[in-house]
């Protein structure tokens, strides 16, 4: 069995350091290799074939979050979409 790796990093941060983060996770996918560290440690993925993407929004009172998260098999090619088209737009 394969042992289970985590890596969790929170921490505040303004739009412009969000935004270079975000940029950087999209280049990783693009590319095929991800990496990411903090003081408490590390982890390298290599995202590939078809990569699940679920994207979630929850509004409680004053406070929004946004979670986007991908998920993918390694080396697995059997994955289909049956969810339709997401539309993302910024104003």
């Amino acid at each position: 069995m394969e042992k289970e790796d985590m890596f969790e990093h929170v921490s505040l941060q303004d739009r412009k350091s969000i935004k270079k983060y975000l940029k950087a996770v999209t280049e990783g996918v693009g590319n095929g290799m991800l990496s990411l560290a903090d003081n408490d440690g590390d982890i390298t993925l290599s995202p590939e074939g078809l990569i699940r993407l679920n994207v979630r929004v929850r509004r409680l009172r004053e406070r929004r979050e946004l979670h986007i998260m991908l998920d993918w098999k390694e080396q697995d090619d059997s994955a289909t979409d049956d969810s339709g088209t997401l539309i993302i737009t910024a104003d």
